[in-house]
């Protein structure tokens, strides 16, 4: 378990160890985290974690998704990405919320789909009123 982004501890459905190649398509309900290689199509309502060893190249539409390995492919996320000081993100992004941190690499396309009628998106709230 680890702590999700709202603060509470969120369950993880599986895991790719490092060492590990799949191919293929992977869908799943909470979080997943891949620190081994996947080469495919993602998709989930919930968090993928790239750790630190993991490769993903392919197609993903989730939730949110942390990256602290290498990503590469075309990513939409209806929450937020999130990519750390030793990520490496070679994709087109679409999202509503965008982290990169201090020693990250982002390169790509990234469009803000903010609007607040969209499916998956959520409504933008002043600092002030939340």
């Amino acid at each position: 378990m680890f702590k999700g982004s709202g603060g509470g501890q969120s369950e993880i459905n599986g895991f790719l160890d490092k060492g590990s190649r799949l191919s293929g398509e992977l869908s799943f309900d909470a979080s997943f985290r891949i620190d081994g290689n996947f080469n495919g199509k993602i998709t989930s309502q919930g968090r993928l974690v790239v750790g630190e060893g993991g490769v993903v190249d392919g197609e993903i539409q989730v939730r949110e998704v942390l990256v602290s390995g290498e990503l590469r492919g075309n990513v939409k996320a209806g929450e937020r990405i999130h990519i750390t000081a030793g990520g490496r993100v070679f994709a087109d992004l679409s999202t509503p919320s965008l982290l990169i941190e201090d020693g990250a690499v982002f390169e790509g396309r990234c469009s803000m789909n903010r609007g607040a009628g969209e499916p998956g998106v959520p409504k933008l709230v002043a600092a002030d009123e939340g």
